[in-house]
């Protein structure tokens, strides 16, 4: 009985010690005092405090609202339910699961409508998941369009920034790779650390390397950083629009992002209908 009793209280108290530090991470990251959060929270500073330093014990109830209160991703949410000894509260289901089927025709159906111009849906380490037909002929117009696909690994990063990619058929790769890395690096931010996306940002910066930057004030008719494109002996320019699925209770589902590069110009438009027929 006393050894059950003690064995108990030590993983209690490990339990505890690693909800604490995980806690406190999560709000240094976000730059929060433990006032701030408690407020946000709407619990008792003083009660922030004994839960970060193991004095008190969280439950599922406070950790989910902690969760929340931080703007954890739900990924992260679970991970901060399990240093606290609780089971994960949202699920994660691939795509192809039945019970995600649904979320699957929409994203389709999304993809499709946003013919001819080029739409993909990526992950939160921006790995394919899906793509119209539009993304497959733009690939298709690339000089070695195998070699691409096999050096970006299904990375749409990665197949960017990749010699063997698409880096030299961006015109302005200066801007665009400073775009890239900056939104991978505030990404990175904003998931804590995550040890796939640090990898990532690893791998993608010495690719992104040798460039000159050239920082230019932007201009009265600059409304976004294009995407200049010179495939095939053509110019083609777009501008990114990221869309996400609102009101997300799935990890896989609120990790989805889809991308559609949208033409900058009539002579892009143009470019696009005569390659899907129109």
């Amino acid at each position: 009985m006393g050894t059950s009793a003690t064995s108990t209280t030590t993983t209690a108290g490990a339990q505890a010690s690693g909800f604490g530090g995980e806690l406190r991470r999560w709000r240094d990251e976000r730059r929060l005092s433990q006032l701030d959060l408690s407020l946000v929270a709407d619990v008792s500073q003083r009660h922030v405090s004994h839960l970060e330093t193991g004095k008190s014990m969280p439950s599922r109830a406070m950790v989910l609202r902690l969760g929340a209160a931080l703007g954890l991703p739900l990924r992260a949410r679970n991970d901060l339910l399990r240093t606290a000894g609780f089971a994960p509260a949202y699920p994660q289901r691939r795509l192809d699961d039945a019970d995600s089927r649904a979320i699957r025709r929409v994203l389709v159906q999304v993809l499709e409508a946003h013919e001819p111009a080029p739409a993909y849906v990526v992950d939160r380490g921006w790995n394919l998941v899906l793509a119209n037909d539009a993304t497959a002929r733009l690939m298709a117009m690339l000089p070695d369009p195998a070699a691409a696909a096999g050096a970006a690994g299904g990375n749409v990063l990665r197949l960017l920034l990749h010699p063997d990619g698409l880096r030299h058929h961006v015109v302005n790769i200066d801007e665009v790779r400073v775009v890239l890395l900056g939104r991978l690096r505030r990404e990175l931010a904003e998931h804590g650390g995550a040890d796939d996306l640090a990898s990532l940002l690893a791998e993608l910066e010495p690719m992104a390397s040798g460039y000159t930057i050239r920082p230019t004030e932007p201009g009265a008719r600059d409304l976004a950083v294009p995407l200049h494109l010179r495939l095939g002996g053509m110019d083609l320019r777009f501008l990114t629009m990221i869309a996400t699925i609102g009101a997300a209770h799935d990890v896989t589902v609120e990790e989805l992002r889809i991308e559609t590069l949208l033409p900058a110009d009539d002579a892009t438009r143009d470019t696009l209908l005569t390659l899907a027929g129109r």
